[in-house]
């Protein structure tokens, strides 16, 4: 007999988990952003937010985990996944006002936060800018803290390709990007992605996003000390072997400017740990944000 795949689909991982998926006017500015979120378990608040160009089921192998000690709530960012995309530029302040409202709208008045790649620069320029709302925080494989030009024209070129061109083979280089280990790129998880990124408009909006690999427009949120260093939340930076984004010397310039920062490096993955190594990320969450404890 053939052995049942560790990951089947989407919604086989979520097939055994209480949860809701639901879509929220969310106030930004002078407008209202139809907010995509899927919530599950209960517990202490805990935030999920994705990377550039992705959406809330980047976090589909980790959701039942979480939600056996947290209640989680994963969404798409404003100009993401299947949120609203308003036309304008989506900058590190607005995305964290995103945030902010959503946490206003569903009543969280303080969380946990954990961000991957570009949700990790959200979720840290939101500590640093509203300390109040943050208990702890993860900053999981934010990338390119070094502000490397190569690496925003990297991340520009081959996210815009995919959305100019949302064939299989293009996009499935583009999600390849993120994973140490490319079998574990499904089908399911490239056509998810096409369907995004064939949205009307989308076009737009990712350009709208890819404003921040610009390093005219960066300049105002790149990653630097004098804002890094108002960050009171405890942080755990989860790093990996085979960040295509940045190394552990950009690991080290965080924890420099951080006050109180500890590091988990996990073996053996990619940009995206929350997939290729679930356990562990599990683990980790838990042993940093339920106990105040790095990892071992």
């Amino acid at each position: 007999m053939t052995p049942i795949p560790e990951h089947i689909s989407i919604w086989g991982e979520l097939g055994d988990v209480d949860h809701r998926l639901l879509h929220l006017d969310v106030p930004l500015g002078d407008e209202t952003v139809r907010t995509r979120v899927l919530q599950a378990g209960s517990g202490p608040e805990l935030v999920l937010l994705h990377g550039t160009g992705g959406h809330l089921e980047a976090y589909a192998r980790d959701i039942a985990g979480l939600a056996r000690d947290f209640h989680v709530t994963a969404y798409d960012m404003v100009g993401h996944g299947w949120s609203d995309l308003p036309d304008r530029p989506y900058t590190i302040d607005v995305l964290s006002d995103h945030l902010i409202g959503l946490l206003d709208v569903l009543g969280i008045e303080t969380a946990h936060l954990s961000g991957e790649s570009l949700g990790g620069w959200v979720v840290a320029w939101t500590a640093a800018h509203h300390p109040g709302r943050v208990d702890r925080l993860v900053l999981n494989t934010p990338g390119n803290i070094a502000n490397k030009p190569e690496v925003m024209v990297r991340m520009r070129d081959s996210t815009m390709a995919a959305v100019l061109d949302p064939s299989d083979e293009t996009v499935r280089r583009r999600v390849e990007f993120l994973f140490h280990h490319k079998e574990l790129v499904t089908d399911e998880l490239v056509n998810l992605r096409r369907r995004v990124y064939s949205r009307p408009g989308f076009v737009r909006a990712i350009s709208n996003t890819l404003v921040l690999q610009d390093p005219e427009i960066r300049k105002d949120f790149a990653w630097s000390p004098e804002w890094v260093g108002k960050v009171v939340a405890p942080t755990l930076l989860l790093w990996t072997e085979h960040d295509p984004t940045g190394g552990l010397d950009e690991a080290d310039l965080l924890l420099g400017w951080l006050p109180d920062a500890r590091l988990h490096v996990i073996a053996d993955a990619g940009h995206w740990p929350q997939w290729e190594k679930v356990d562990e990320y599990l683990d980790t969450h838990r042993s940093w944000l339920l106990n105040g404890k790095e990892p071992s």
